[in-house]
């Protein structure tokens, strides 16, 4: 009787606890059973196992083998346990030395042929291995997953393409390959110009300020006004992420199989249909799957048609949008995802889309329209911190206006005044924790006393008054001012005019205008 250990390693929401692949080989009816919680893709493994290993040229065992997956309480999917179970029946079988097996970490997807198919959640797998390895462990992965896993500074990690590649370096008949280097990020040209955008001066200055500052962004109005070109144009104003938070929105989306080499620096794009679900924007699953929200970590989510998304569903991003995190619980199971996403929402002022048009005329009755806009809470309203009307434009402005400031121009802007920012308090203003509020934002008293007149005029809560401040930071960093001014705070106010507690009746000019 004989007892291999392989090294190996799962996926628990965003974290890869270790596992332990224990291959026991001994007397009886010949047969394979594999134990400790193995969902259907590892069950199934032993199929593919038995297959890779007989046409790669090695013997499959004709003994009773027994693989344990420890720890036997965590719960094991994915085909990723594939490589190491092969490996653990080669030794336990007598086919390999066991004692070679000991410094290294594998994961990896059979074919039949004996090909090691590439796997997703690589960059998280390697994140875990990093921050829990041993002094002198080495990572095995799949040539494509290694090439991921590799943008990790000092990650040792080889690449694989073969069973029979993976025994012949284990025995020495062949050296181990480093994986090759990813292409080089082409980052350039890979966005929407806001120069495409015709007029809408209002809305690009609220995009201009909610790429500054991080903030989040209500878009209303009627259909066709230029919302949506205006949210796609958001990642193009953004500046590239810092290597740990570009390493981290990578690690979710390799989890999906949506990373992309040339993408990895920039901040991710994510545009779910307003029919997703709960679990789809969210996460959810069994096992738990990441949803849009954290897809989107540090970068963007656009959600249009706003009001048609479910209600459920929205209020669920009330939480991740105050932590940045989501924590996905089911019955013996719970995985936590990080979400820091920028919002970008965008809506039509009532369910035709034709209230306060100036030439169309809207078919809504006043029951219709409150009920429209009741399906955006007062909780989740209170925590978008630019809300902005996108009027319709007549034929003589869309056609015959000059082409705006392109993305170049404005992003420039953008990184000076994300620059201030990080130097005076390490984060954008978004993020800026009510603790550090007041003395990061260093308002003058008449900018504190303007504030306190609107807040309690339109009976904003603390979270508005607080966010209409970050905003009015922003602003500030924008004009590089070092106080935030009465002029500031007024302006920051003027982006809350959509969702007021009391939507106006239609015919009237809107939420009122602050003098």
């Amino acid at each position: 009787m004989t007892l291999a250990i392989v090294k190996s390693r799962a996926l628990c929401g965003f974290e890869a606890p270790a596992v332990t692949v224990e291959v026991h080989a001994g007397g009886g009816l010949p047969g394979l059973t594999i134990v400790g919680l193995p969902e259907a893709e590892v069950r199934e493994a032993k199929d593919r196992v038995r297959a890779a290993l007989q046409t790669t040229g090695f013997d499959f065992p004709a003994r009773k083998l027994t693989i344990n997956l420890a720890p036997a309480d965590l719960p094991k999917e994915s085909a990723r346990l594939d490589l190491p179970m092969a490996l653990g029946i080669l030794a336990a079988s007598g086919q390999l030395p066991i004692e070679v097996l000991q410094r290294f970490e594998f994961a990896g997807e059979l074919s039949l042929s004996g090909q090691i198919r590439p796997v997703k959640g690589a960059l998280a797998l390697a994140l875990g291995f990093i921050r829990q390895r041993a002094t002198d462990d080495i990572l095995v992965l799949p040539e494509a997953s290694a090439k991921e896993a590799q943008l990790i500074a000092d990650l040792p990690v080889y690449a694989v393409t073969s069973m029979a590649e993976v025994v012949a370096a284990l025995t020495g008949r062949q050296p181990w390959r480093k994986p090759d280097p990813l292409p080089t990020p082409a980052l350039s040209n890979t966005c929407p110009d806001l120069a495409d955008v015709k007029g809408q001066p209002q809305a690009r200055r609220a995009l201009e300020i909610a790429a500054a500052g991080g903030h989040h962004l209500l878009m209303c109005g009627p259909p066709g006004t230029g919302k949506s070109m205006l949210a796609q144009r958001l990642p193009g104003l953004l500046p590239d992420l810092p290597r740990s938070d570009a390493i981290e929105s990578a690690a979710m989306l390799s989890l999906a199989g949506l990373f992309h080499a040339e993408q990895f620096g920039r901040p991710a794009y994510r545009a779910p249909h307003h029919s997703a679900s709960l679990a789809a924007l969210v996460g959810g699953g069994n096992p738990p799957q990441p949803g849009e929200a954290s897809l989107a970590h540090q970068g963007v989510l656009f959600l249009d048609e706003f009001p048609e998304f479910d209600r459920r569903a929205l209020e669920s991003l009330r939480e991740p949008i105050e932590t940045g995190l989501i924590s996905v619980a089911r019955a013996g199971r719970r995985a936590d995802y990080p979400a820091r996403f920028q919002l970008v929402a965008a809506m039509n002022p009532c369910p035709c889309g034709y209230w306060g048009h100036p030439r169309l005329a809207c078919r809504c009755n006043p029951q219709a329209i409150e009920r429209y806009r009741q399906k955006i809470s007062g909780p989740l309203a209170d925590r978008l911190d630019l809300q902005i009307e996108v009027p319709a434009l007549d034929e003589h402005a869309l056609l015959g206006s000059p082409p705006g400031e392109s993305s170049a121009l404005v992003a420039e802007r953008v990184l000076a005044a994300r620059q201030r920012a990080l130097a005076r308090q390490h984060c954008v203003n978004a993020q800026l924790p009510p603790a550090n509020l007041e003395a990061a934002v260093r308002a003058l008293p008449a900018a504190v006393q303007r504030l306190k007149t609107i807040g309690g005029r339109l009976g904003w809560s603390a979270r508005a008054l607080h966010r209409c401040l970050r905003v009015a930071r922003t602003i500030a960093d924008l004009q590089d001012a070092e106080q935030v001014s009465e002029v500031h705070v007024t302006e920051a106010a003027q982006y809350r005019r959509v969702l007021l507690p009391a939507t106006p009746a239609p015919g009237t000019a809107g939420s009122p205008r602050l003098s």
